[in-house]
């Protein structure tokens, strides 16, 4: 789409990518630039990568419980979403994808390119919730036992 001045505006675009969660940080790293190298041959631009880390999904995906969560911000054509979903589909590192379109019309120029961000994730699950104190025992402690406040009387 060019407009009278002769200059091209683009739609702006997000796309979130479940990543299987074995996989370490080069490899994320690396399809991270797979994809970028994907938008930027189709003529798009990357705005920023936001791995958000390893999280809890609501259902087992690909028999596993958790996933890596990566988050792109780009510019682009509507062709080059179906591109970038086409070749997503294909990495069989990539379990769940999802694109959506945030504006239309946006001036390229207009968007500054951020550096990208990793996240720490989900707290690991072999670490205790409860921060550990002396003499703290949670099997001895049911919840909802230790309140010393006595019942309120009826009126």
């Amino acid at each position: 789409m060019a407009t009278a001045q002769g200059q091209k505006h683009l739609r702006e675009y997000e796309t979130i990518f479940l990543v299987l969660p074995d996989l370490t940080d080069d490899n994320v790293d690396k399809l991270k630039e797979r994809v970028r190298g994907i938008v930027n041959r189709e003529g798009g631009k990357v705005l920023r990568f936001t791995v958000w880390g390893k999280k809890k999904t609501m259902f087992p995906i690909a028999k596993q419980p958790r996933a890596i969560y990566v988050h792109t911000h780009y510019l682009g054509g509507h062709q080059l979403v179906a591109e970038v979903e086409r070749n997503l589909r294909n990495f069989d590192e990539v379990t769940r994808f999802l694109s959506v379109k945030l504006a239309e019309e946006v001036d390229p120029e207009s968007r500054p390119v951020l550096e990208d961000v990793k996240m720490a994730g989900d707290v690991d699950e072999s670490r205790p919730a409860v921060p550990e104190r002396e003499g703290f025992r949670p099997e001895a402690e049911p919840f909802g036992q230790d309140v010393d406040e006595e019942p309120a009387e009826e009126a």
